[in-house]
């Protein structure tokens, strides 16, 4: 368990009646995604009616809401189920995380129909400031980023494609560009040689294509042979 000093409120209501606990923010949010464990979250095994006039919750409501009057089982139902109250700092952080998260997957996935190339981040980040978007640090990037584009679309020309590519590589650089390939994109074909070299047909979001053929060149010497066969 950890300090008090830094334990938050996690709420959830149920069925009309409230139930609290105290947990750390950070450890509380890792919980709810899987990544810490129950006893590193709360602070207490207590469970409250209302934390701030000290009011607990009996073990009669528990397990007439819950189905058990065991504590911690409660706990974690409220971490998971509930709502864990972020501090402000709390908040900005995970709004900037959003923001670059949304930030990569725009420049990444879509292009500059002008140019056909990825926008530069800061050029997106500027874009969004312009824009006064929003970001919502509750909800996923991906789940944003399509209004977020809407929104964007009148500053920043912007197109979603996803590009089917042909690759020859050879023998000697075949394995290791094989594991890159499935780094960057989908791969619908691979054909490996009588001479060890492959033939590969990716899929790959046109945003992405020249950072992995700069890591390609990197790992080859250059010594690689692609063509766009279609945009999708």
């Amino acid at each position: 368990m950890v300090d008090i000093d830094k334990a938050i409120i996690a709420r959830l209501k149920i069925q009309g009646e409230n139930f609290e606990i105290l947990v750390d923010c950070d450890n509380a949010l890792l919980f709810k995604e899987g990544k810490a464990s129950l006893d590193d979250a709360i602070v207490t095994e207590e469970v409250f009616k209302d934390v701030k006039k000290g009011l607990y919750a009996s073990e009669h409501e528990m397990q007439k809401i819950f189905g058990t009057s065991d504590k911690k089982k409660v706990a974690e139902i409220i971490i998971k189920k509930g709502e864990v109250q972020l501090t402000a700092e709390h908040q900005n952080k995970l709004r900037e995380e959003k923001r670059k998260r949304i930030i990569n997957l725009i420049h990444r996935n879509a292009i500059d129909p002008k140019t056909n190339l990825p926008h530069p981040p800061q050029r997106i980040e500027n874009a969004l400031v312009e824009a006064k978007i929003n970001i919502d640090h509750f909800k996923s990037a991906e789940s944003q980023v399509k209004d977020i584009i809407k929104k964007l679309t009148p500053i920043l020309p912007i197109r979603f494609e996803i590009r089917e590519v042909a690759i020859k590589i050879p023998a000697n650089y075949a394995a290791r560009s094989y594991s890159l390939l499935k780094q960057y994109a989908k791969i619908t074909k691979d054909e490996w040689q009588d001479d060890g070299s492959l033939i590969a047909v990716i899929e790959i979001p046109a945003g992405m294509q020249q950072e992995l053929f700069d890591e390609l060149n990197k790992l080859t010497h250059g010594d690689i042979e692609s063509k766009i066969l279609k945009s999708i």
